[in-house]
């Protein structure tokens, strides 16, 4: 190890909601924090999510997500954590007394060595092929949303969404807020696949929902110009008859997230296989510690779910982090079982069960692997 390396008790990489979390739980405690974050600005998607959350009081109803960014950052610097902007983390490496991480700077190659990680790295969202796909106009639904919301600037006049998840559902209203007209929003499966009270609001809106719908072209010379779309049967074929042309000139995609695992996949950690949860997801235990001791994981790389969820697994980490640096005292175990609680609330419902479930077959795996 380099001498005069950089040191931290817990480094956390990712400064999003379960990052933040994460920081203030285990600064709160008394360990030396350090985040890391490859944007400019820490916050992740909370400073994105200009609606008010829903729920419980717990679960920071009526507030804005921006707001509740703003506040976790208020939180972290009063408790001292560090944060290291503009940095993307390439490598992780096993030392003696933790694990060093190395990242990028200012054109620089940088370390520093944490005795705890906690990788809180997010999800990125999935593509979508088909015709036309590569054409400008084209793009994730959180490519519109951070265009919209965080640089103010409109991705286009006349959208079409495709995928009825909370991201595009949502995601479809902020862009007509912002003064788009969103054609429709369409859904190959023959159901929604987000919350009514998103798609209430799109449909008060007046723009249609079709359900059993795919895009099958994107057509344009040098930019998207309209965009086809048909019917689909009970088994996802095109129904004849069906296409029609809708003359937009974006195409926002919103068909699920990715955990972002190669960090988890270097440390060394194990893996197992959950659709529902987008896919590759680290194992971890009740206390989102990884097969890798010392080495935790919170929020989307554990299974994308909502930024309420992140928020509670980012403690949970945290608290479980600072607990086996012997700092933390007092109501420990009580204050885990009240987050695995709201954790629970937040996974029940139509929605929220199929979480469940596979999160209750993910720590299965964790304790099958530990034995």
């Amino acid at each position: 190890m380099e001498r005069g390396m950089k040191k931290a008790q817990v480094v956390i990489v990712g400064g999003g909601p379960a990052g933040l979390c994460a920081a203030i739980e285990a600064a709160g405690a008394g360990a030396r924090v350090v985040i890391i974050d490859e944007n400019n600005s820490p916050g992740g998607q909370l400073f994105k999510q200009i609606h008010k959350f829903f729920g419980s009081f717990e679960h920071k109803a009526g507030m804005r997500g921006c707001t509740i960014g703003a506040r976790l950052l208020e939180e972290t610097k009063s408790l001292g954590v560090e944060v290291i902007l503009n940095a993307p983390v390439y490598g992780l490496f096993k030392h003696e007394g933790g694990m060093v991480v190395s990242y990028a700077q200012d054109g620089r190659e940088k370390a520093i060595l944490g005795e705890k990680l906690i990788l809180a790295t997010g999800a990125g969202e999935n593509a979508l092929a088909f015709p036309g796909g590569t054409l400008p106009g084209v793009m994730g639904a959180g490519c519109a949303q951070t265009m919209i919301n965080v640089n103010r600037v409109l991705p286009g006049k006349r959208i079409v969404m495709v995928g009825s998840g909370n991201v595009g559902l949502i995601v479809a209203y902020q862009l007509l807020q912002a003064g788009a007209r969103v054609l429709a929003l369409i859904e190959a499966a023959p159901y929604i696949g987000g919350y009514g009270v998103h798609a209430s609001k799109i449909r008060r809106a007046g723009t249609p929902i079709l359900v059993g719908h795919t895009i099958t072209r994107a057509i344009g010379k040098a930019q998207v110009e309209s965009v086809e779309i048909t019917g689909l049967d009970e088994n996802f074929q095109a129904l004849a008859g069906t296409a029609r042309v809708l003359e937009a000139d974006t195409v926002c995609v919103a068909v699920g997230l990715s955990p972002l695992t190669e960090l988890a996949w270097m440390a060394g950690c194990d893996f197992t296989w959950i659709p529902q949860l987008g896919g590759h997801i680290p194992i971890h235990n009740e206390n989102m510690e990884t097969t890798i001791a010392g080495v935790y994981a919170a929020g989307d790389i554990t299974g994308s779910e909502e930024a309420s969820t992140a928020m509670e697994e980012g403690r949970l980490a945290g608290i479980a982090a600072a607990e086996a640096l012997g700092l933390a005292a007092g109501r420990t175990k009580e204050m885990k079982l009240e987050i695995w609680a709201r954790m629970n609330a937040l996974r029940t419902g139509p929605f929220g069960q199929r979480r469940f479930e596979a999160k209750t077959q993910l720590l299965g795996s964790a304790r099958k692997a530990a034995q």
